[in-house]
């Protein structure tokens, strides 16, 4: 038996990382065990296609880290450790068929200008939603950040519900409530403005027509509009390091090669962690679990003695649909139909369409290949030339939404019904599209690497059945209901042991949330419930106030 540690972390992705960096700044002897050789679970970068070629193999956008509390405190000492950014100031862009395309600078003007050159009410739709968030934008990023129990979510109320008035509220419960679909007919002209807000929702599980879907792309386009986007500078695990060298700089303990076979749970509560090599190690104070519930509930806790109702909660945690991820070195930059500037754009989406999406959706859920899968290609040396060196150019393509499991193809013309053997053929029909928008692209290609969904699964076990965001995020295990009611705020539902990841609010994307919000809750004195109770009074009064001084004033117009 090993000396026991303060904390153990399972998992090196970058949340479990960032809580394990905390604890040990803190002053907790902290040890982190990775069962892959590499940290950064869903955040790393590798030479996939060509050497000297880097590619971010998950993840790629920084933005959400950018304007996490963890870069804000951390920051500096992150670039002392080697992390830098560059940002794109030519966001993304949506083509269409007829060579057309609608993009979105970081400059709003440019933006409109463009906007309005191809439909003067797109525009005008444009600058409503604008204004809708400078309204919202500040609540609904404090509520993003926010760890949502009682007490935070009272202090949110207390804090925006008397700014935002009887008004401001119906307008953040509607974006809260509103698909994607809504939210761009209710504002925007033509297919093709609706479809650069319906793309974004692609990027998680929210087809156009799911409910709840409508505020991460509305949030997304005009953030993109004020920072553009940013990737990590020479590669997505520069940020990984740096992390993993603040964290031993702090005392903390990585180990790698490590896979923790099983948690020990004696006397009711999350003692130790037993590793493949046959060594247990015991955790005084927490244990952390940097895994989606499936693997851990299904596989870690597997012995534990658990609450059958805790068992079911677990089993019934959802996946959605899965990714596949196509990289590519090129010869040269993508030779857009649409125009040779898109190349310089960190995204370029091809849907085309709202409706293709749906269809799309539709036929992945159903266990089709889709016939027309949505591409979401990331020029990655465009923003970051450190990637490609000699000419060459380095890109990223998400192809969303696509079965886990696949039953058939919606096109009939793939036979395989093993990704292993479909992977290849798949490819194909994904170059195949992007070619028909940007004609000689295939000329160009020196090397590919394909990533099915059952790959993806194989290198992270958290992204089961490919889906990149380790769990739908639906209403139903959204917000207070992620991943399940009995495991909120970062509880696995068995005491002393927590869980972050994007499995956890709020959920997928490199924003260190979770991590750190597991950490400040270990950190912190609980507040006695009292103080929680005359919290919730004061915020029920100043919303009940709100909606008051609201309803005397209609009264007396």
């Amino acid at each position: 038996m090993s000396n026991g540690y303060d904390a153990i972390v399972v998992g090196a992705g970058h949340n479990g990382l960032v809580t394990a960096l905390y604890l040990a700044r803190s002053g907790w002897r902290t040890l982190v065990l990775e069962r892959s050789a590499a940290a950064g679970g869903a955040v790393r970068s590798e030479e996939l296609t060509l050497p000297g070629l880097q590619h971010d193999t998950f993840a790629t956008n920084m933005n959400l880290f950018l304007g996490s509390p963890v870069a804000a405190e951390l920051g500096a000492e992150l670039a002392r450790h080697g992390a830098a950014f560059e940002t794109s100031a030519t966001p993304f862009a949506n083509v269409f068929p007829d060579g057309r395309s609608l993009r979105l600078y970081q400059d709003r003007e440019r933006t409109l200008a463009q906007l309005r050159a191809h439909d003067p009410a797109d525009a005008a739709g444009w600058e409503e939603l604008d204004a809708l968030y400078e309204q919202l934008a500040p609540a609904l990023f404090a509520l993003y950040g926010a760890r949502l129990t009682p007490r935070a979510l009272t202090r949110l109320a207390l804090t925006h519900a008397p700014k935002l008035g009887a008004g401001g509220l119906r307008s953040l419960a509607r974006l809260l409530v509103s698909s994607t679909r809504e939210l761009a007919d209710a504002h925007l002209s033509s297919p093709e403005a609706k479809a650069m807000l319906a793309c974004w929702g692609m990027h998680l599980d929210f087809a156009p027509d799911v409910g709840g879907g409508a505020m991460f792309p509305f949030l997304e386009a005009f953030t993109d509009m004020r920072t553009g986007i940013s990737l990590a500078r020479g590669g997505a695990s520069r940020l990984i390091d740096a992390l993993v060298g603040l964290f031993e700089e702090a005392g903390g303990e990585l180990r790698l090669g490590a896979e923790v076979t099983a948690i020990a749970v004696e006397g009711g509560r999350a003692r130790a962690v037993e590793l493949a090599s046959g060594e247990r190690i015991e955790a005084r104070r927490a244990l952390v679990a940097n895994i989606t519930p499936s693997v851990l509930h299904g596989t870690l806790l597997d012995g534990a003695q658990l609450q059958p109702r805790l068992r079911r909660a677990a089993a019934s945690y959802r996946y959605g649909p899965g990714t596949m991820m196509v990289h590519l070195a090129l010869s040269g930059p993508i030779p857009w139909r649409a125009g040779a500037d898109l190349a310089g754009f960190a995204y370029v989406h091809i849907a085309p369409y709202v409706d293709d999406l749906a269809r799309m959706y539709s036929e992945a859920m159903a266990g089709l290949l889709p016939a027309e899968p949505m591409l979401v290609v990331g020029q990655t040396s465009a923003v970051d030339s450190s990637r490609a060196p000699q000419e060459h150019h380095v890109v990223w393509i998400q192809v969303r939404a696509l079965p886990g499991e696949i039953k058939g193809d919606a096109a009939g013309e793939i036979a395989a019904r093993d990704w292993d053997e479909a992977a290849e053929p798949y490819a194909e029909r994904v170059l195949a599209k992007l070619e028909r928008y940007a004609p000689g692209t295939s000329a160009l290609v020196l090397g590919r690497a394909v990533l099915s969904p059952a790959e993806l699964q194989r290198r992270n076990p958290n992204l089961v059945g490919g889906d990149s965001l380790a769990g739908s995020m639906h209403m139903r295990q959204n917000f207070i209901f992620r991943p399940f009611p009995a495991a909120h705020d970062y509880e696995s539902g068995v005491p002393g042991l927590l869980m972050v990841g994007a499995s956890t609010w709020p959920g997928a994307g490199v924003n260190a949330l979770s991590g750190y919000n597991a950490a400040q809750k270990l950190l912190e004195r609980r507040p006695s419930r009292s103080a929680d109770a005359r919290l919730l009074a004061a915020a029920l009064g100043a919303a009940g106030a709100a909606g008051i001084g609201a309803l005397r004033r209609r009264r007396r117009r």
